[in-house]
């Protein structure tokens, strides 16, 4: 015999509805029966995250424009959207630690120290930057029709304009202060590729400046050409959800330029032929790659802007990528080398994930999971088509952000689709979509790769010339960076012990 629930008293309900947003809260907690027991902290521990999401608004109190003016429906939505972008921030953010863990732990622990502290450095100088100019060069107003953008220093964090969006009924109303944080959060991921692939052998300093002219101007200019609305390539159609190209492949080719003119690391070429120099720590590696992963959720479905029916089916198709392409890596690498490379196996995860990120809202299930397994092969073979060139690259960067960043932005001209919907018409070239689609993403692949190569080479090499090279003393490097750029070791304790 089971007994029915009673349904909460239709008063109480009215007046949760026609409760302010100072009150609202309270009486939500007060309706929760769980705050009333032993398990109350665990209720108590959402509140700083609440209390975050509302910090919102006190922008619209300070702007003299309140949430009054909206109905109760068009509140919830706002709220919803922005509080929603808002974790999705926090989890991109939070993909820092995944990139720390991930490079430090596939490199020598000599220059564990110098590879975090690059890493935990470089976020904070992509914020400033971009709240300095690269916000505004990204998404301002167009000041050569369609190439470049700029709006003045700084960004203006009133959120009337937002509000008077989600009065009008609109979604992805967004307050500029969360779309800042968001977009922020994502010029940071661009710079932390680049240190993959400098990693081991970069001066600090050198890599910093870098960094700053990075993301305050090279990353937001190419950028514009697509997020804007108004750039040159969103005009012509061309498709990049979340960043294969924009974000991915800029930081690959950034990174690859740098590596190139650094040249590789000392013992890593013997006879013109490249020798294993494993990582000091892969658990720490694996771990980095689940954290990854789990902030690409952030990534990806964040880039949807608003908290709708598509978020989830976004997270799923990234998560569908992430495991073909694990899959896929796994496969080819022990079939090529004998046995399964838990190396080939992150790189394949993180593979599956680049070549998802552009295409995350224009593929089906099935075309997402071979999207990503494609990925997995594809990073296998970059791997060792990189070391083939003679270039350096210790965590495999360029050929899982760069090589799939493009293969992710063109594999929506093959078998991408119009949109999230159920049964939504083809636009790739093998599922009756035509060539234009193709011919479009291969353009913009091809536009963010000459751009970064032509603009990075300048930028280190101007860099170099001034700071005196951007390579280390050969003592230095032989010794560790962590002691002769930081006069530190990430482990005192093993080093005394040896």
């Amino acid at each position: 015999m089971t007994t029915a629930l009673q349904s909460p008293p239709r008063r109480s309900t009215a007046r949760l509805q026609e409760a302010s947003l100072l009150n609202g809260p309270m009486l939500l907690l007060r309706s929760i029966r769980g705050l009333r027991t032993n398990q109350s902290i665990a209720w108590l521990a959402t509140v700083p995250l609440a209390l975050l999401g509302l910090g919102i608004f006190s922008f619209a109190a300070r702007a003299g424009v309140g949430l009054s003016d909206l109905s109760g429906p068009q509140a919830a939505t706002f709220l919803a959207d922005n509080l929603w972008l808002f974790i999705a921030t926090i989890l991109v953010i939070f993909m820092n630690a995944g990139f720390a863990m991930v490079e430090a732990g596939m490199c020598r622990s000599k220059n564990a120290v110098n590879i975090l502290a690059k890493n935990l450095f470089v976020f904070a100088l992509a914020v400033t930057a971009y709240w300095v100019v690269g916000y505004s060069i990204m998404y301002g107003n167009s000041a050569i029709g369609g190439w470049l953008f700029f709006n003045g220093l700084f960004f203006d964090p009133d959120p009337s304009g937002a509000l008077a969006c989600a009065a009008a009924g609109d979604t992805g109303c967004l307050v500029p202060a969360v779309d800042f944080l968001f977009q922020a959060a994502f010029a940071g991921t661009a710079a932390t590729i680049v240190s993959g692939l400098v990693a081991e052998r970069v001066k600090f300093g050198e890599f910093v400046v870098f960094s700053l002219v990075l993301t305050a101007f090279i990353y937001p200019i190419s950028g514009s050409w697509q997020w804007n609305g108004d750039g040159w390539l969103a005009n012509l159609g061309f498709i990049d959800f979340a960043g294969s190209s924009i974000v991915h492949s800029v930081g690959g080719w950034a990174g690859l330029v740098g590596a190139m003119l650094l040249g590789p690391r000392i013992g890593k070429f013997v006879d013109g032929k490249a020798q294993a120099m494993p990582g000091h720590n892969m658990a720490i590696a694996t771990l980095g790659a689940l954290v990854l992963w789990i902030g690409w959720y952030g990534f990806n479905p964040g880039s949807e802007l608003a908290m709708d029916e598509y978020v989830a089916y976004v997270a799923v198709t990234t998560t569908l990528a992430a495991a073909g392409g694990a899959i896929a890596a796994t496969v080819i690498s022990t079939l090529t080398s004998g046995k399964p490379d838990l190396t080939m196996i992150i790189n394949g995860i993180l593979a599956g994930l680049v070549s998802i990120t552009a295409g995350c809202g224009n593929m089906t299930l099935v075309g997402s999971w071979l999207a990503g397994a494609v990925g997995g092969l594809i990073v296998v073979f970059a791997v060792a088509a990189v070391d083939s060139a003679g270039i350096d690259d210790p965590v495999g960067a360029f050929s899982v952000h760069g090589v799939c960043g493009v293969w992710g932005t063109v594999v929506i001209g093959l078998w991408g689709v119009d949109g999230m919907d159920p049964g939504a018409a083809g636009i790739g070239l093998l599922n009756g979509g035509g060539l234009n689609t193709l011919l479009i993403q291969a353009l913009g692949a091809a536009a963010y790769a000459i751009w970064t190569v032509v603009t990075c080479w300048l930028a280190w090499s101007v860099i170099g010339g001034f700071f005196g090279g951007i390579r280390v003393s050969e003592n230095e490097e032989l010794q560790g960076l962590d002691i002769g750029e930081h006069g530190m070791e990430a482990y005192p304790d093993f080093a005394s012990a040896r």
